[in-house]
């Protein structure tokens, strides 16, 4: 969507961002498939739900991207559930890096 080239010091216009229904057809599957990579970072399923509800939640539209507006944006949110695992549930950080880092994800095609 930007520019191919930039030079300083000259202008450019900035190219409209002209988007269809259909340039984002089936995003909430790649986005589900894209989180699952990440699910051996969380002990139970719980966090895994969790994990996609706050990416869902910050895709959106919304106008504040705090907790409590997200849980209730996806279906079947729960604030409180948000809550816990934003601050208490363990992510396996290191096993993120990794599984964002390998091949899989680097190459997924």
């Amino acid at each position: 969507m930007l520019p191919a080239c930039r030079t300083d010091g000259v202008g450019f216009a900035i190219p409209t961002f002209d988007l269809v229904p259909s340039d984002v057809e089936g995003f909430m599957e790649e986005l589900w498939e894209f989180q699952s990579t990440f699910h051996d970072c969380f002990a139970r399923s719980e966090p895994r739900a969790h994990f996609f509800d706050y990416m869902v939640g910050q895709l959106s539209r919304l106008e504040r991207k705090s907790i409590e507006p997200m849980a209730l944006y996806v279906e079947g949110g729960t604030i409180r559930g948000m809550q816990r695992f934003i601050s208490d549930v363990r992510w396996d950080e290191e096993q993120m890096v990794w599984n964002y880092h390998s091949p899989q994800m680097l190459f997924p095609f």
